[in-house]
C-alpha cells in the first residue's frame, strides 16, 4: 500500500499531468529523483512527445505490465542528468543501481511485444524469483554474486523467508542480487541439482559467484536473517573460497 500512496502523492505534487495523456509527465530533475526513488523499478520514456512513433507502443506495453510504473519526460534538461540525447526508453531498477536503455534511433521495430519483453527480462528486483524470463536480467546485471533462496511455494518456510530476506537484501545492493528459486517447479530441478539438492531438502540458501563459477551452501539449521547475513559477509571477506562447494560430494557444505 506505502509504494501506491507515494506514488500517487509524487503525481499530484511534483509531476503534471494532461489529461489527453496516457502517462504522468515528468517536468525536472527532482520529479525524476523522486519516481525513481518511488519504486525498485520504473521505466521514463525521454520522448520529444506523444507524436513519437512508439508512444502508442509504450501505452500497450504498460498495460501488460502493470508492475512497472512509467512516466513520460519531454525536458532536455532532465534528459541530460541521465546521458540521454535523444528519444529512449529507459529502465532505472534499485537491486543493483542500473540503468538499461533503448535507444529509438539504434532499435529496429520497437513495438508492445518488444517492449513487455524489455520490461520483464530487465524487472530484477530486490528479491526475483527466478525464471526463464527473468534469468535474462539476473545474468547480464553486473552484479555476479547471487544469494539464492531455495524454497517450496506454499509452504510456510516460503513466504516467511522471502519476506526476510527481501528486507534483508537493500544492505548489499550492488554486492549481491538476491534470488528465489521455487523448488517445487519441475524446471527448477536443473539449478537444485547444481547445488546438489532436491525438493525435499529445501529450504535452504546458497551462493552462487558468476565471476568464478564456484557456489557453497549455508549449513544446515535454522534459517534466520541473521545467519544469511553473516553468510554474505563471509563471501565478501573471501572466506568461502576455502570452503567445498556445494554439489561436489554428497555433503560439501561451510
Amino acid at each position: 500500500m506505502l509504494i501506491p500512496l507515494l506514488f500517487s502523492l509524487l503525481v499530484s505534487s511534483v509531476i503534471a499531468t494532461e489529461k489527453d495523456s496516457a502517462f504522468p509527465r515528468l517536468t525536472d530533475t527532482k520529479a525524476a529523483e523522486a519516481f525513481i526513488d518511488s519504486a525498485e523499478v520504473v521505466v521514463i520514456a525521454f520522448l520529444e512527445g506523444e507524436e513519437s512513433h512508439v508512444y502508442k507502443e509504450l501505452v500497450a506495453a504498460a498495460k501488460r505490465v502493470d508492475s512497472v510504473p512509467v512516466v513520460i519526460c519531454t525536458v532536455k534538461e532532465v534528459w541530460a542528468d541521465y546521458s540521454v540525447t535523444s528519444d529512449t526508453i529507459t529502465l532505472f531498477r534499485k537491486a543493483d543501481n542500473h540503468q538499461e536503455n533503448i535507444v529509438l534511433a539504434e532499435a529496429k521495430n520497437v513495438d508492445a511485444d518488444g517492449l513487455v519483453n524489455f520490461f520483464t527480462t530487465n524487472e530484477v528486483r530486490y528479491m526475483t524469483e527466478y525464471n526463464q524470463v527473468t534469468a535474462v536480467g539476473l545474468f547480464n546485471s553486473e552484479v555476479k554474486s547471487h544469494l539464492l533462496l531455495f524454497a517450496n511455494r506454499g509452504t510456510k518456510e516460503y513466504t516467511d523467508l522471502k519476506k526476510q530476506l527481501e528486507a534483508l537484501a537493500p544492505e548489499f545492493t550492488g554486492k549481491f542480487l538476491f534470488v528465489l528459486i521455487n523448488g517445487a517447479l519441475k524446471s527448477n530441478s536443473r539449478s537444485l541439482g547444481y547445488f546438489g539438492l532436491k525438493s525435499r531438502d529445501l529450504p535452504r540458501v546458497g551462493i552462487y559467484d558468476g565471476d568464478s563459477d564456484m557456489k557453497w551452501l549455508l549449513p544446515e539449521g535454522e534459517i534466520s536473517a541473521e545467519r544469511v547475513q553473516e553468510f554474505c559477509q563471509s563471501f565478501l571477506r573471501g572466506e568461502l573460497k576455502e570452503v567445498k562447494q556445494a554439489g561436489q560430494e554428497a555433503k560439501t557444505e561451510l
